[in-house]
Order: C-alpha cells, then sequence, then structure tokens
C-alpha cells in the first residue's frame, strides 16, 4: 500500500462514473474533465473503432441512427452494465487516455461506480475492462454510496440519508447510515424507458417513428411527472409508419405526462419499497433529512411532486445532479484509505 501511495504521487488518478447514456470523469483539484455520451462507433460486424480508436463519445453520438450500414454506432452499457466487454474496453481506453494524457508518469488508480444491484460476475467484468484500458488499480463504488459522498449527505453519521439516483438504465434507491447502506432498491428503469415510452405512445398513437435522440429531446422539453401550470406543446418530425414518408405533428405536455407514467410509477414503488424496508429509526430520520434525488432523471419537471405525494416526505435535488456519483467517486479516491476501512465490501476483494 505505501508503494502505491508513492505511485499515486506520480499518476493522474480519476473518479469515473460509467453510466448507460453517459460517462463522467472528475480528478482531483480539477473537478470533471470528461462529459461525454457512452457510445462507440464501429464497422458493422466487428468490434473495431473507427477511426483509429477516436470514434468514441461526442463524435460517436452524432451517428446514433445516422449510419450507414457499413457502420454501427453502439452503446456498450445497458441497464447500467456491460453489455459488449471488447467494445467498452475500448471506450474505456479512450476516456482514460484522453483524460490522463502526459498529466502523470504511472498508469493511474481508478473508482468506477456501479449500480449496487449487479452481479458479482458483472462487476468483476467493470474491473477487467478498466484494468485492460490501462488502470493500474480498480476500485469500485455502489452508486447510491458514491452519489451520498457527492451529494455532501452526512452518510459516515449515525442518521439516515437518503438518495434516489435516475440515470439513464437504472435507478438507484438506498438509505445509507454509519458509510454503509442500511436497505436500497435497485431497478433497471430510467431516462432510457422513459424514452421509450415516448416512442412507443407516437409510433401507437399517430403511426409516427422517431429515434432515441429526438425522444430524448421531446422528454426534455415538454415531459413531465406532475401536471404543469402551463401545459405544453412541440412539433416533432419523424418517418410516418405507414406511408413510409417524413411527416410532422405537434404533441402536448398532457400526452407525454401520461406515456411516461408506468416508468415513473415503477420508480415511485422502488422508494416506496425502500422506506417500507427501512428500520424505524432510520425511517423516523428522514421525515426531518427527507429524500435526495440525482441523476439525469431527477430533472424532469414535477418528479419532486410526485415522490412526495407517495411519501409525505420533503424532496430535495442536489446540486448539479448530473454530476453527482462522479463527484464522488473522486472524493472517494481523494479519502481512499478512510473510505477503504469502512466500506471494504464496495471492492469485492478486487485490488
Amino acid at each position: 500500500m505505501l508503494l502505491d501511495s508513492i505511485l499515486g504521487m506520480f499518476s493522474m488518478d480519476m473518479g469515473i462514473d460509467l453510466g448507460t447514456c453517459s460517462t463522467l470523469v472528475c480528478v482531483r483539484d480539477k473537478g470533471i474533465v470528461l462529459n461525454e455520451p457512452s457510445v462507440v462507433a464501429v464497422r458493422k460486424g466487428t468490434n473495431i473503432v473507427l477511426n483509429d480508436g477516436e470514434a468514441v463519445g461526442l463524435v460517436a453520438r452524432e451517428m446514433l441512427g445516422k449510419t450507414p450500414g457499413s457502420i454501427s454506432a453502439i452503446r456498450p452499457l445497458k441497464d447500467g452494465v456491460i453489455s459488449d466487454f471488447e467494445v467498452t474496453e475500448a471506450m474505456l481506453s479512450y476516456f482514460i487516455r484522453k483524460v490522463h494524457g502526459r498529466g502523470g508518469l504511472v498508469r493511474p488508480r481508478v473508482v468506477i461506480a456501479v449500480p449496487s444491484g449487479i452481479t458479482a460476475v458483472e462487476r468483476r467484468a467493470v474491473v477487467d475492462s478498466a484494468e485492460r484500458a490501462g488502470a493500474r488499480k480498480v476500485y469500485l463504488v455502489d452508486e447510491p454510496m458514491a452519489a451520498g459522498i457527492g451529494a455532501g449527505l452526512p452518510i459516515t453519521e449515525p442518521t439516515a440519508s437518503m438518495i434516489v439516483d435516475i440515470g439513464g438504465g437504472t435507478t438507484e434507491v438506498a438509505i445509507m447510515s454509519l458509510a454503509d447502506i442500511a436497505t436500497a432498491e435497485s431497478i433497471r428503469i430510467g431516462g432510457d424507458d422513459m424514452d421509450e415510452a415516448v416512442i412507443n405512445h407516437l409510433k401507437k398513437t399517430y403511426n409516427l417513428l422517431i429515434g432515441e435522440a429526438r425522444a430524448e429531446k421531446v422528454k426534455i422539453a415538454i415531459g413531465s411527472a406532475a401536471p404543469l401550470d402551463e401545459e405544453l406543446t412541440m412539433e416533432i418530425a419523424g418517418r410516418d409508419t405507414i406511408s413510409g414518408l417524413p411527416r410532422k405533428i405537434v404533441i402536448t405536455s398532457e400526452e407525454i405526462r401520461e406515456a411516461l407514467k408506468d416508468p415513473i410509477t415503477a420508480i415511485i414503488d422502488a422508494v416506496t419499497t425502500t422506506l417500507e424496508k427501512a428500520e424505524p429509526e432510520l425511517a423516523a430520520d428522514l421525515i426531518e433529512n427527507g429524500i435526495h434525488v440525482c441523476g439525469g432523471g431527477s430533472c424532469l419537471r414535477g418528479l419532486d411532486i410526485v415522490l412526495n405525494n407517495a411519501t409525505g416526505l420533503k424532496v430535495h435535488t442536489v446540486e448539479d445532479p448530473l454530476s453527482c456519483v462522479a463527484r464522488g467517486t473522486s472524493v472517494y479516491l481523494e479519502n481512499l484509505e478512510i473510505w477503504k476501512d469502512t466500506m471494504d465490501h464496495s471492492e469485492r476483494g478486487w485490488e
């Protein structure tokens, strides 16, 4: 460990929020240094990344849904876990190289946030991918813990802190106390499912087919979980499934809210289930401490209202909710010795 600490002085160690939609990298004293889509462009039928391995992130996202037959723009993570090992390795390698560059003399230590509900095999896959991508040593931390740390919650104290992290592929709900998770729910439903719900609604109601990127724009522009003071409309273009020709329609925030009902209900159910499993003393703490929400999905209009209605608890959106987990991995890395003593379970014995 002494040698590792010395090596750490000469490497640019980093914390990574390896998300289904986006990957964020945080470096000590520099904050978020990379925020790019978790997308890779490869030659179809292979795992060869285009442009000498540079068609990753922002470059690759521009290709989603617009590639010719010889190219595939893919997202190598699904529901918060690795679905394509080789492509994930190539993506991580690109991001680590981009951040590390010439900033360190030795390979970096890396802390990666992972969904709390993934299996040991899925955890092992993350570690292997990061090591092959250039990490000297890999530490895993559960996403709810990273989010709690990044949000500045008093998770090491004998009081309940509750976090709801709504990402692209998963929603993590946890009640934490004394630097550990007291009870948690991890469901493989998130922002991607909301986008899919919008796509299905337009296809079923209007015979209009749109892509994931356009569905996300609809969700952001007029989506909501609760009724709005002033309901919104939006013009959306796509391909008519009957004629096959391009067509435009006007949609309303009311119908999109109805389309989003199922994924939002699933998230609320995960929150209430977690509360029902909590010890009475921890549940009592939450009357004062409330619920903290983060992740891209927490930005959906009215989500705090429906969570408050379902639980009766105050709901707070953390500062800069999209980078909360990444910031937590960086703080974890900065205080590695402290956290390793109290959170050995997050590493699962892999060093």
